[in-house]
């Protein structure tokens, strides 16, 4: 009797770890999707002749999709190390895609095209570049133009700004700023005058205290004659950086000269954006989390957490058993940045005998 006793209470926690097992598994493969970069609404389009190639139309996206996505994850000068990569090398990379609202209008072919590269073979092909890329991850940021006339040293904000008034007319769907621009407030006016002499040292916390937005960038345009001098104080992630930029023989009032200068200052922050938000993918921090296997809810949201982080680049379970489940985690940063992440994830962590425990 006691021989058939145990028998049962082994079958009892085989099934257990069977179906802890299956669970976990369905709830792993079920978010696949963040180990992915996915770029969306390229249009495709194409003179629809009696050499009409759908596949050399689709190439072409791919190739713009990935440009794209460069853009949004690299910095413009890192951008200038990537060449002639191959539509095979290309197409290698990308996991899925979709065509939709597919159209002919007056003999030209269009289409909407959604694709969506592998993750990990998009760091590895940048890591053999030696490119570090960033999280791709879109931002508000409140934006102040102030335009300065050195002759007369007049001061415009609102009225009479040309890059308050034009600011937002140019936007790339790869852009990850989005610039909020300050409600008209003469006070506000008021306040610069006083300190026009001192404006590169103010603090300007007065102005951007009235926002409820924590990333700002104060922009001081200084037009004298026909050149432009820019001071730009761009405070992002509580990362203060202050850049100068000069455009000798310039006219604001020019379309061309006004679109480059906006493309170049945007060009900077975004920049100074994505090193920021950089993803060392030469940093290999191998890390053991310790959960209640009982907790299955927590498990659960724990992987769902993984998964969607950008700088764990792999993880799995290390073992298991009746009293706990042990994950191993490559993470490409420092343990502060893990432990900021998953505190922002409600996740407490402790460490004993060198394995993180999750609380």
């Amino acid at each position: 009797m006691q021989i058939i006793n145990k028998f049962y209470r082994l079958l009892n926690v085989y099934i257990y770890f069977i179906l802890f097992s299956l669970l976990i598994v369905f709830f792993s493969t079920s978010y696949s999707n963040a180990n992915a970069f996915k770029v969306s609404d390229i249009e495709i389009s194409s003179p629809f002749e009696l050499n009409f190639e759908k596949n050399s139309v689709i190439d072409k996206g791919f190739q713009t999709s990935f440009s794209d996505l460069i853009s949004m994850i690299a910095t413009s000068g890192d951008r200038k190390k990537i060449k002639n990569v191959s539509i095979k090398e290309l197409k290698g990379m990308i996991d899925s895609f979709t065509i939709s609202d597919e159209k002919f209008i007056n003999n030209e072919y269009f289409a909407n095209l959604e694709t969506t590269f592998n993750k990990k073979k998009i760091l590895k092909f940048l890591e053999n570049r030696n490119i570090f890329p960033s999280i791709p991850q879109r931002n508000k940021v409140l934006f102040f133009p102030i335009l300065v006339e050195t002759k007369d040293n007049n001061i415009y904000l609102f009225n009479n700004n040309i890059f308050y008034d034009k600011w937002n007319e140019q936007k790339n769907s790869y852009d990850l700023l989005d610039y909020l621009l300050p409600s008209e407030d003469i006070e506000d006016l008021i306040e610069l005058q006083k300190i026009s002499k001192d404006m590169e040292t103010y603090d300007f916390s007065n102005l951007i205290n009235k926002y409820d937005i924590e990333d700002n960038i104060i922009l001081i345009i200084y037009k004298e004659g026909s050149s432009i001098r820019t001071l730009s104080k761009i405070n992002l992630n509580n990362i203060l950086k202050i850049q100068n930029k000069n455009y000798p023989k310039i006219d604001i009032l020019n379309m061309d000269d006004f679109s480059y200068i906006i493309k170049s200052l945007k060009q900077l922050y975004e920049d100074q954006w994505k090193k920021n938000n950089e993803i060392n993918t030469s940093i290999k921090l191998p890390m053991t989390i310790s959960i209640n296997s009982k907790k299955t809810k927590k498990i659960i949201a724990l992987e769902q957490v993984l998964d969607s982080m950008d700088l764990v680049s792999e993880f799995n379970i290390l073992n298991f058993n009746s009293e706990s489940i042990q994950y191993k985690i490559i993470f490409n940063g420092t343990p502060n940045i893990f432990l900021n992440d998953m505190r922002k994830k409600n996740f407490e962590l402790e460490m004993t005998n060198n394995i993180w425990t999750l609380k």
